[in-house]
């Protein structure tokens, strides 16, 4: 999908934007739209502050001289956008591959309202085309990729180079291919009852409204 289906959902993410409001700000590249947007739209004026989810962010942000602040400083955000890697039809998501998805899902929680904006690609009947990241502690690695084995997919070490990737918080990724999710809730649950996963890339019963840009305008799945 072209970069403008992805600012046009940007764009119609910013309209939900009030004068005032504490934010969370995403990662990803949808997502930079939207910071772009948004920084114009505080040039002329508009009063935020906002969370970023990455370093990524947090430095894109202030080069674009957008406010930001920390949840130990504002602990309840009014608004969250950020985008996703898919989105079923209960606005079950796939997040984490730009590798921010344990600070997406905290600053997501921390918000009033979670929004979500993708380009129209990001949406498929059942998720699970898109591998899972797992974010885990390094220790843990060979026993969860075994017991990921056992639920029915295969774990790969996500890699930068030569080394493992590692997260903002110094964590490793899998990233999990499982085909098909059923029932992404139980799988949620499953994973967060394992030993050694920090997070997973699984959000469900979160957002409240996916924004999907297409090439001629923006849909608006609500669950």
């Amino acid at each position: 999908m072209s970069d403008a289906a992805k600012a046009r959902a940007a764009r119609a993410a910013l309209e939900l934007v009030e004068d005032g409001m504490r934010l969370g700000l995403g990662t990803g590249s949808t997502a930079e739209f939207f910071h772009h947007a948004l920084g114009a739209r505080v040039a002329e004026g508009l009063r935020v502050v906002g969370v970023p989810t990455s370093e990524r962010t947090a430095a894109l942000c202030t080069e674009l001289s957008i406010p930001l602040t920390t949840l130990e400083e504002t602990p309840k955000l009014d608004l969250c956008v950020d985008g996703a890697d898919e989105t079923d039809p209960a606005l079950n998501l796939i997040k984490g591959a730009g590798g921010a998805l344990l600070r997406e899902k905290i600053v997501a929680q921390a918000s009033a309202r979670f929004v979500v904006i993708a380009d129209a690609g990001k949406r498929v009947a059942a998720l699970g085309a898109f591998p899972l990241p797992v974010e885990i502690i390094p220790m843990a690695r060979r026993p969860l990729s075994e017991t990921i084995a056992g639920l029915g997919a295969e774990a790969h070490l996500r890699q930068a180079g030569d080394a493992p990737y590692v997260t903002d918080e110094g964590h490793w990724i899998l990233d999990c291919a499982f085909g098909r999710i059923e029932d992404p809730p139980a799988l949620a649950r499953r994973l967060s009852s394992l030993a050694g996963v920090v997070e997973h890339g699984l959000f469900t019963g979160m957002a409240e409204r996916v924004l999907l840009g297409g090439e001629s305008g923006v849909e608006t799945l609500l669950p």
